[in-house]
This record gives structure tokens, C-alpha cells and sequence, in this order.
């Protein structure tokens, strides 16, 4: 890059309005106007071919020009100065644009400076000293900033590992969610990887850390899928030995108890916990097709029988019918003959619905209550006991009597009288007695 179409007003402003970004100093760059604008303004050649550039010090030597015209020798030196700014100017762009590492810019800065007592060339050296001179302050402070950033992101790194360590702790201690806290230390270890700026010996100390909090997780892991593994071994021998009863009872008729021990092995079934995938489902199946396969038969078997106790009940609604036709009071002695004749027909018969046992029940009980109270009527009118007092009452009311005739026909009225006071008291027992026979 040149200078040669560059006007000393266009650099002079290109140079003052160049200031640094945040990495930089504030304020304004020193301007530097081209050498090649005016190449005389700042130096000359010598009748022998000496070119000079002037300085405030006085002039100084920067080389010779042999090949021609002292204009172009002067231009030639003074291009060489444009150069220098130029790349000066390149050193504070990439300060503004914050490319490259501050540092190596202070470096570069530096050099420059350090070599423009020497420099051959043409050009407001001054200036260029004061431009450079702002260059390197401007680089200090970007790399004293760049410095403070790195520290920062260094103490944030730390703290960033820190954080995911105190998790990894706290996961490793505590979490019971396996695949969860699992997928979370993965994605720890992931985010860690990208964690740059930690100093070695505190990383080692992080890492420690969380490689010891990692192993505690995978040992309680561990632990506890052993233990799952040894409680689903326990569940898949119990629910063999579940499987097997409820296989052996479902050619079972004993249909009440069978009912209720498979009811038991159901409850049996969920208290045992779950088996090793690959055999629970394979043995719950075995379990739910025998206790199917009894429940069927019972099905099928009480569909049966409740076909037949309907049977039975339009039989013993026949047999009603007919019994419900006997009356005692006509003859109580065929009257019972003829219950006894239902009654065992009824038995005969068997069991109906149970909801209709009540209402046939209760009517054949009816007829018997009705045959039962006539039989009991007669017995009581029928009682030997009270026949025999009511006759042995009578003889005695028919002896005082005898007596009473044959005392008078002696003339013994005292006697006679006497045995009628006998006679009256015993007819008066007599009459109690014969009611109490005709009440029963």
C-alpha cells in the first residue's frame, strides 16, 4: 500500500479520527500527514546522492540515491515513510477490531518504535513517533484489559465447574431417578469438555471432584440395580410357584374355596413385585389363562345348574299348586298324607334359583302351618289325660249321687245331704274340666 494519491489533509484526517475500542486508550490518534504528498517538506538529497531527512534534532542521513533524478530518490524515501504509517495505521485497526492477540499488536508497536531512530526514510518522523507512541499505549491497555477478561473468564470458568461439580455431588449423594440423574452427569461431562481458561492445578481439583461424586452415583447405581435384580429374582421364583397352584386348580369343581384361593393367589400376585422383564409377562400370562380357564368352567357350570334349579322351580310351582289344594278340616288324616306325598316329591325335586327359594319355601310352609294347626286342634280335643279327669270327674258326681239316694233312703239326711254338697262340689269340677276339653 502507497501513499502516493493520498493528499497530507485526507491522512492528517484519516489519522485524527482513528481512535481505539474499548481495548484501547481514549481520545484521539496523533495525525501523521503522507511523506509522498511532499517528500521536500521533510527531506533532501545531497549534490553526492546523501538523502536526508529533517528532524527537530537536525538532519540525518537515510540513505544514498544513485540512480537518477533526486525527486524520485526523495519520493522513493518518502513512499518508505508512507509504508511505516501505513502499517501503523494496520496495527491500530486490528486494536479497534479486536483482531489478533493485544499482544502480539504491543510487540509489533514496539518494534516500530524501537526502530525509527534508524529508519530510512522520508517523512514528519515526530509525528509518526507520537502515532506509534499511541499505538503502544493504546496495545498496553488492550492487553492489560485482554488480561483482566481472560481472569475473568477464567474465574467464571471456575466458578461454572465449580457449579457443576456441587451438582454432581449433590446427584451423586442423593438422586434415586437413575436414567434422569444418569442423563444429567452425561450432560455435566459434555458442558465440561467446553470449559476452557481453568489453570491446570484447580481443573485437576474440579475434576477430582466430580470424578469421585460420578463413581458414587454409578456405586449406589450399582447397589441398587443389584438389589432390584435379586428382588426380581425372589418375585420370579413366587410368582413360579403362584403359576403353578392356580394351573393345578383349574379343573377344579369345588367352585366356592377354589373361588377364594385364587382371589388369595391375585392378592399373592401384585404383593410379589415385579419379575425380570423378559419372564413377567410370559408367566402373568400363564397365571391369567389358568384362572381363566377355571372361571370359564364355572361359568359354564353355573349356567348349567341355574338352567335346572329353573326347572326345578316350575316343577315345585306345580307341586304348590297341587298342595295348596289339600284341606284338613275335611280329613285331617289324608290332609297329612298328602303333605307327606309333596313334601318328599319336593326334595325329590331339588334346588331352585335362589331367589326364589324364599317365596316357594314360604309357601309350602304355609300349607304345612295349615295341615300342623288342625292336627294340633284335634290332639288337644282328643287328649287322653283330659278325657280320662273329665270321666273321672263324672264317676265321682255319679257316686256321691248314689250316695246321697241311699242316705235319704235311710233316712239319714244328714248323710244325705252331705253327699249332695259332694256330688255339687265334683260337678263343678266336672263342668271346668269338661270346658277346658272344648276349648282346646
Amino acid at each position: 500500500m502507497t501513499h502516493q494519491d493520498t493528499t497530507p489533509e485526507t491522512a492528517a484526517n484519516k489519522a485524527a479520527d482513528s481512535t481505539t475500542g474499548k481495548a484501547g486508550t481514549a481520545g484521539t490518534a496523533p495525525a501523521v500527514p503522507a511523506a509522498s504528498a511532499d517528500p521536500s517538506k521533510w527531506g533532501r538529497v545531497d549534490t553526492d546522492g546523501t538523502v536526508y531527512v529533517r528532524t527537530t534534532d537536525g538532519e540525518r542521513a537515510v540513505g544514498s540515491w544513485q540512480a537518477g533524478d533526486t525527486a524520485e530518490g526523495l519520493a522513493h524515501y518518502a513512499r518508505k515513510f508512507d509504508d511505516m504509517l501505513t502499517e501503523v495505521e494496520l496495527l491500530e485497526t486490528r486494536l479497534s477490531t479486536h483482531a489478533g492477540e493485544p499482544k502480539h499488536t504491543l510487540t509489533s508497536a514496539r518494534h516500530l518504535r524501537d526502530g525509527l531512530a534508524e529508519a530510512a526514510v522520508v517523512g514528519d518522523l515526530e509525528a509518526l513517533a507520537a502515532r506509534v507512541d499511541h499505538v503502544v499505549a493504546s496495545a498496553e491497555q488492550a492487553v492489560e484489559h485482554a488480561k483482566a477478561e481472560k481472569e475473568q473468564a477464567r474465574a467464571d470458568a471456575v466458578a461454572r465447574k465449580e457449579a457443576l461439580v456441587v451438582e454432581a455431588e449433590q446427584i451423586g449423594a442423593e438422586a434415586t431417578h437413575w436414567k434422569n440423574a444418569g442423563d444429567r452427569l452425561r450432560a455435566i461431562l459434555d458442558e465440561w469438555k467446553t470449559i476452557r481458561g481453568v489453570d491446570r492445578k484447580t481443573d485437576e481439583q474440579l475434576w477430582r471432584r466430580f470424578s469421585k461424586a460420578r463413581d458414587a452415583f454409578n456405586r449406589r447405581r450399582g447397589s441398587h440395580f443389584a438389589d432390584l435384580d435379586r428382588q426380581r429374582a425372589a418375585a420370579k421364583s413366587r410368582k413360579q410357584e403362584l403359576v403353578d397352584e392356580a394351573e393345578s386348580l383349574t379343573e377344579s369343581t369345588d367352585w366356592g374355596p377354589t373361588a377364594s384361593r385364587y382371589k388369595q393367589l391375585m392378592a399373592d400376585w401384585k404383593a410379589a413385585g415385579r419379575a425380570p422383564r423378559d419372564t413377567d409377562e410370559a408367566l402373568w400370562q400363564r397365571f391369567r389363562a389358568a384362572q381363566d380357564r377355571f372361571f370359564a368352567r364355572r361359568s359354564e357350570a353355573f349356567n348349567e345348574r341355574d338352567a335346572e334349579f329353573a326347572e326345578h322351580a316350575k316343577l315345585k310351582e306345580e307341586l304348590l299348586a297341587e298342595a295348596e289344594q289339600i284341606d284338613p278340616s275335611a280329613d285331617l288324616k289324608t290332609a297329612q298324607n298328602q303333605l307327606h306325598r309333596v313334601q318328599e316329591r319336593w326334595d325329590e325335586i331339588g334346588k331352585v334359583p335362589r331367589e326364589r327359594m324364599r317365596e316357594l319355601e314360604g309357601r309350602l310352609r304355609a300349607v304345612a302351618d295349615k295341615v300342623r294347626s288342625a292336627s294340633d286342634a284335634q290332639w288337644r280335643r282328643t287328649d287322653p289325660e283330659a278325657q280320662a279327669r273329665v270321666d273321672q270327674f263324672r264317676d265321682r258326681v255319679e257316686q256321691f249321687e248314689a250316695q246321697a239316694s241311699k242316705a235319704r233312703a235311710a233316712g239319714d239326711e244328714r248323710r244325705a245331704k252331705k253327699a249332695d254338697e259332694q256330688a255339687q262340689q265334683w260337678r263343678e269340677w266336672l263342668s271346668a274340666a269338661e270346658q277346658a276339653l272344648a276349648d282346646r
